[in-house]
């Protein structure tokens, strides 16, 4: 599971940060989190001043999605899950082409 919350509005937003976990692993009762799976970021960081809402949007997306890969491989490697490996790939048989009449 990976969770990704966007801040709206002008509030502070310190416990998001600090749920997001990048800088410190957050804790619960002296036992600290697995894994990183939050990531936050405030939407005021994305208003475009330009009116470019466009390039805005395509920021926010690319920075809030940025750390599921990271996410995602640490859960694999916590569990011992290998990727498959790829199946050849094999030139498309002639005779499976049919010649229309």
């Amino acid at each position: 599971m990976s969770i990704i919350i966007v801040g709206v509005g002008q509030a502070e937003f310190d416990a998001m940060v600090e749920l997001d976990g990048d800088d410190i692993r957050i804790s619960s009762r002296g036992k600290l989190a697995e894994r990183d799976i939050v990531q936050f970021v405030p939407f005021r960081d994305y208003m475009d001043r330009t009116g470019n809402h466009v390039l805005s949007m395509a920021r926010l997306a690319k920075d809030v999605l940025a750390e599921i890969p990271d996410q995602l491989i640490s859960y694999m490697k916590s569990r011992g899950i290998k990727p498959n490996t790829v199946p050849p790939v094999y030139p498309p048989d002639d005779n499976s082409q049919t010649n229309p009449v």
